[in-house]
């Protein structure tokens, strides 16, 4: 089982489009980070690369479901 360091809602984190990874400061100086990857797979462990230091991650998983578009078949498929 984990200890996390605080429990931290995902508005509070800072969101970088470039690498699609959400920040959050760490007491240790560096910055908590999880990626947007990592929360639509259900993850909500953000770490921190230079401290064992770990939080957990509060948000709606809903919000970062990748929804497949399902296509309609095509007319001629149907008359085959």
């Amino acid at each position: 089982m984990a200890v996390y360091h605080d429990e931290v809602e995902i508005e509070d984190f800072e969101y970088d489009e470039e690498t699609e990874t959400y920040f959050y400061p760490c007491p240790c100086g560096d910055q908590f980070q999880i990626t947007k990857d990592q929360l639509e797979a259900g993850e909500e462990v953000a770490t921190c690369p230079s401290c064992s230091l770990i939080v957990r991650v509060i948000y709606d998983q809903d919000e970062f479901m990748v929804c497949e578009e399902v296509s309609a078949p095509s007319p001629a498929l149907e008359k085959a």
